[in-house]
């Protein structure tokens, strides 16, 4: 990785100097399928999506705290670099296809752990291992890759300095985040409370079914729906001249995609917008009789896991399952007074609002660290030219 002239105080290495490889495997099965992480593309560990339930768990590394692992296939990956720093207090373990590794015991009076990690999750980093990727069906960035890196530190008291101002930037959030937990259980817990204390109906009588088609001069305003629960642009190639036939989902209407096989999950938007939005015509589109079933109210319910789940069991078909129309008629929720649905509307309305400025914290946690790489690098010295 190229890298300029240095200060006085700040010291060139190559990393394969300061870090060592580590292959500790959970031969003796100590650790089970709760301990099984995967790497994102936001640098994180997160729960392993696969289904590890048939995995030889033995062959899995172990990561302990303060060690680093990463993906070596770099190949549709959104152009990241999947590399994460176990951060926490207790080990967890990752497909043996990854890469474990820490900084080496006699290397961390010159390299903090955390500062490393903030070097690694920056957007220079991420096109700097892509650039240097190698592979043609599939690319890979390897150990020996990461080995090679030209790398300028601070001293140790400048590293630790700009660590504890990310540290204390992931607590603000953190805690934000815990009082968004706290919301969100208050809301669930409400919704709990109306089962116990009153009867569940079903909503087909609250809702209508809509089949209005765009026409040939209609909006051009078309949308998927994601299985995050929300309009998005759509992923396959649509001709906007084409779409007479698609249906219109009006302001204050839902839309919903009957498939259940592939997305897991019941996959609806509500368009909370003041715009026609178009649909492909497979989608089925409803709204709800506003004086008796708030909208809102019932998107609460569609975004809990359980009504997931009671999607997929009651889901049918043979090559594809679906959730239908009139599988969804069926549906059975607590339906008080109006005025209490709106008031719990409400509530998780400033929840999710919140929950957008979470996102929008751990945002800024990632954009700040090439500002803190930059910052100690300065501190440290005066490099010429920009560290990878």
């Amino acid at each position: 990785m190229p890298s300029g002239g240095l200060g006085m105080s700040l010291h060139k290495y190559r990393l394969g100097e300061l870090i060592e490889l580590l292959e500790h495997t959970n031969s003796d099965l100590h650790y089970g399928v709760d301990d099984v992480r995967g790497v994102n593309n936001l640098k994180r560990l997160m729960p392993t999506k696969a289904d590890v339930n048939e995995r030889d768990l033995s062959k899995f590394q172990i990561v302990k705290p303060g060690e680093f692992v990463f993906n070596h296939r770099t190949s549709r990956n959104g152009s990241k670099f999947s590399i994460a720093l176990n951060d926490g207090n207790t080990p967890v373990i990752c497909t043996e296809d990854y890469v474990v590794f820490r900084i080496k015991v006699d290397s961390r009076d010159a390299l903090i752990a955390e500062w490393l990690y903030l070097y690694f999750n920056r957007s220079e980093f991420d096109r700097y291992v892509i650039t240097n990727s190698w592979g043609s069906s599939t690319e890979f960035y390897n150990w020996e890759d990461l080995c090679d890196i030209d790398i300028e530190l601070p001293d140790l008291p400048t590293q630790q300095k700009y660590v504890d101002v990310y540290n204390a930037m992931v607590a603000n959030q953190q805690a934000y985040e815990r009082g968004l937990e706290d919301l969100k259980l208050t809301c669930d817990a409400y919704i709990e409370d109306l089962r116990r204390k009153m009867p569940c109906k079903k909503i087909g009588r609250y809702i209508e079914r809509h089949d209005i088609r765009n026409g040939k001069n209609g909006s051009k305003n078309v949308m998927g729906i994601s299985t995050s629960k929300q309009f998005r642009e759509p992923t396959s190639k649509v001709n906007k001249n084409e779409l007479a036939n698609y249906k219109v989902c009006h302001p204050r209407q839902i839309g919903f995609v009957q498939t259940t096989h592939n997305e897991k999950v019941f996959t609806y938007a509500f368009n909370n917008t003041k715009e026609d939005i178009v649909v492909s015509s497979v989608n089925e589109v409803f709204s709800t009789q506003e004086d008796k079933l708030y909208p809102e109210y019932l998107c609460m319910f569609f975004n809990r896991t359980e009504y997931d789940r009671y999607a997929r069991f009651h889901s049918w078909g043979s090559a594809r399952e679906t959730f239908t129309w009139n599988d969804l008629i069926e549906v059975k929720i607590p339906i008080p007074d109006i005025a209490i649905q709106k008031s719990i509307a409400e509530m998780y309305t400033v929840y999710n609002k919140r929950k957008k400025i979470n996102e929008q914290l751990k945002a800024q946690i990632k954009n700040i660290c090439p500002i803190l790489i930059r910052g100690s690098l300065e501190d440290g010295g005066e490099p010429n030219g920009e560290p990878a």
